[in-house]
């Protein structure tokens, strides 16, 4: 499906990426070169989307479906400890989720799929996309109207996977990732003297309760079929021994496989601080901090990506599976929520795993990943 010279090319182009990460919405030396090639490659190109975000367009100008893939650019802010000969050049930035290689992946289609238009049928829009790292990107870029104009059809996206056989391909119909609900919660009580607790209302014995009653969804009000898990990750409160503080602060994150177990969770933690405050005379402020909905595949275009995939052998080895590779989450999700998709996994071998200082993206999955973008413009847009 590719020459020798094009995979080189885009290794090449993905460490280079590398060498110089760029954190959410800071994208702009990645969003240049990205809207350059997409230029040189004949695509009609829209720069500055949601700030750094591109959108590469390919009409044919034959009726036909309105089909979407997606990449990732930016980087995180962590120190790369890999003494490879492209580790990051910026201190305290590194590609460490694959970002570089997803970037590459989808320049490296793009070139094959433009060779083939003559033989293809609708519109292709290639997304690629600014702050998938906290930022919720892919919602700015919904926003935007990446979608419309005209409508798509289905849209599809990819992510590495370490500890995945690598060059493996594989598809999760149904939930595939963790949404992902962070809240502050803020209790307010009534200091006193630690020796006369009842003339005090304490914001730390009420939060605790709040700690114990959260798990408390997870086992009793969450289906035991569906995946969720409440972590309290920070509480703060009080500075001396004597003195029962007014105040406790908790960072509260939420993860959830799909609607129904983000409203058994997400949904009940105002109901629960209220009863729970209520009860002891407290009172509470609940603020949601950041929001990304559980990845949802749909299951024909999941079995779309394999049937494709197989047809054009472009994996030794393709599978679908029955479990949740993670609870981490994506905010692709957002485009799901818009319209139908999926969100497909390429395995990156024996590699430290996403977010870690050695992480590395295997420049070795290229062929397949991109492989599976070229094999679903083939199989969806050509035409007899």
């Amino acid at each position: 499906m590719f020459t020798q010279q094009q995979v080189e090319n885009a290794k090449a182009l993905r460490r280079d990426i590398h060498q110089h990460p760029e954190l959410k919405f800071e994208e702009h030396r990645t969003s240049a070169l990205v809207a350059e090639k997409l230029k040189s490659y004949g695509y009609k190109v829209t720069e500055g989307i949601a700030s750094t975000g591109v959108l590469a367009e390919l009409d044919t100008e034959r009726d036909g479906p309105v089909i979407a893939f997606r990449a990732d650019m930016d980087a995180l802010p962590i120190q790369e400890t890999n003494d490879s000969n492209y580790r990051s050049e910026h201190e305290g930035l590194m590609h460490a989720c694959g970002h570089d290689g997803h970037t590459a992946t989808l320049l490296m289609a793009a070139e094959a799929i433009i060779g083939m238009k003559d033989n293809l049928c609708g519109h292709l829009k290639l997304i690629f996309q600014p702050g998938e790292e906290g930022g919720n990107g892919a919602a700015r870029m919904v926003e935007a109207g990446v979608l419309d104009n005209p409508r798509v059809t289905a849209v599809f996206g990819y992510h590495n996977r370490p500890n995945f056989p690598a060059g493996l391909l594989f598809v999760k119909p149904g939930p595939a990732m963790g949404g992902n609900d962070t809240y502050r919660v803020v209790i307010e009580g009534c200091s006193g003297h630690a020796a006369m607790p009842h003339l005090a209302v304490d914001p730390i014995y009420v939060g605790s309760s709040l700690v114990q009653h959260l798990q408390g969804l997870v086992g009793r009000h969450k289906s035991p079929l569906e995946a969720g898990v409440i972590t309290v990750a920070a509480f703060h409160a009080g500075e001396a021994a004597n003195i029962i503080p007014g105040r406790a602060e908790l960072t509260v994150n939420i993860r959830s496989d799909r609607p129904s177990s983000r409203k058994a969770l997400a949904g009940k933690l105002e109901q629960l601080t209220h009863g729970i405050c209520e009860a002891h005379n407290a009172t509470y402020h609940v603020e949601h901090l950041h929001e990304v909905p559980p990845l949802v595949n749909d299951s024909h275009w999941a079995e779309q990506v394999l049937h494709y995939a197989q047809a054009h052998g472009v994996s030794e080895k393709s599978e679908k599976i029955d479990y949740m590779p993670t609870m981490g989450a994506e905010d692709f999700s957002f485009y799901l929520q818009e319209v139908p998709g999926c969100f497909f996994f390429v395995g990156n071998g024996d590699s430290a795993y996403l977010h870690n200082d050695r992480y590395d993206f295997n420049d070795s999955i290229l062929p397949v990943a991109s492989g599976t973008f070229v094999a679903l413009a083939k199989g969806l847009l050509e035409h007899t």
